[in-house]
């Protein structure tokens, strides 16, 4: 049994409309299905539609992007350990639950190597990501070829290697997913020497994650000799935070110049840098100050800023823009 194609009507038709198109892409639909008995047409079409629901769905063009972007913010944040009692959950500290004390029972060389530990963990964790992103993005690509082939028996003969590529992907998603959860990046270790008969609180180590600190590149304006400048955090934190800002002058031409940089500490998300060279080009960087429990902070935002030039020196304001009167010669006496 075969399939007949009759009544296209291709000869009166346009072939410039898009109806003319749809009618083609059926019509090689069709023949298609001629090279299979109608069983094995309408399996390979139910294999085709799910193979095209998964891409649409699973593996969609859309996800992937908004995977790429959370993978780039990921490398812009900020690491630390968070030290917590183990009935509270991250993001649940308390300062009258955790008191500052707790650093005082914990052994200092212990907790230096644990930094190392979770810094290490860190760059780890995010090099997986990146590879599991990346077995995404070849996987996507390898079944939309597979998608266009021309042939349906290759397709139909090699399914069962699809349904296997198609269940590897969905565990790979899942282990990117759970990756992605902050929670996820914990570590583990006794950190409190034995205090003989003091009862050793039951506390435990987690990797928290802190949003990246950037520029407001439209607040942040330059001016003849200073500059303002504005930063923000994504996540605004629930106490107030420190951070570093650093300027340098680029392309210094004199020893004098060099001294146009430095390091000013800031307790807000703004500040004016005054005293600044006029018609010249400034680097400017801002991240967090440093703290005790940061492990890894691969990133900081910078910002390039040329201050304005000197107004130029001319005639007095009074014949700016308009002509005095005529030189004349005094009559002689």
């Amino acid at each position: 049994m075969s399939f007949q194609v009759t009544g296209l009507g291709l000869d009166k038709m346009k072939l410039g409309s898009p109806q003319s198109f749809l009618d083609q892409e059926e019509a090689e639909e069709a023949e298609d299905g001629q090279l299979l008995e109608p069983e094995a047409w309408r399996t390979y079409l139910e294999h085709r539609n799910a193979l095209r629901e998964f891409l649409s769905s699973a593996l969609s063009p859309h996800l992937l992007k908004r995977h790429h972007a959370r993978m780039e913010l990921l490398k812009k944040c900020s690491y630390y350990i968070e030290i917590l009692p183990k009935h509270l959950a991250l993001g649940d500290q308390n300062p009258l639950v955790l008191p500052s004390t707790m650093f005082q029972l914990i052994d200092p060389w212990k907790f230096q190597r644990m930094k190392k530990v979770g810094t290490a963990q860190t760059k780890i964790q995010l090099l997986l990501l990146g590879d599991l992103l990346e077995q995404l993005d070849c996987g996507r690509a390898e079944l939309d070829a597979l998608l266009e082939s021309p042939d349906p028996r290759p397709f139909l003969a090699g399914w069962g290697l699809v349904g296997q590529r198609l269940a590897e992907l969905s565990a790979v998603m899942d282990s990117f997913l759970a990756m992605m959860v902050p929670g996820r990046l914990h570590i583990k270790h006794r950190l409190v020497s034995d205090v003989g008969a003091t009862k050793i609180p039951h506390i435990r180590l987690m990797l928290s994650t802190k949003m990246p600190v950037m520029f407001d590149r439209k607040e942040s304006v330059a001016h003849q000799d200073w500059v303002s400048l504005r930063w923000f955090v994504t996540v605004q934190p629930a106490a107030p935070e420190q951070f570093e800002l650093r300027f340098k002058l680029l392309d210094p031409r004199t020893q004098q110049e060099c001294t146009q940089c430095g390091i000013i500490p800031v307790a807000a998300c703004t500040f004016d840098i005054r005293n600044l060279l006029p018609n010249r080009s400034y680097k400017f960087t801002v991240k967090r100050a440093e703290s005790y429990t940061l492990v890894h902070e691969p990133w900081r935002d910078s910002l390039t800023l040329e201050t304005r030039p000197r107004p130029p020196k001319g005639p007095a304001p009074s014949r700016l823009g308009r002509p005095g009167p005529p030189l004349t010669t005094p009559p002689e006496r």
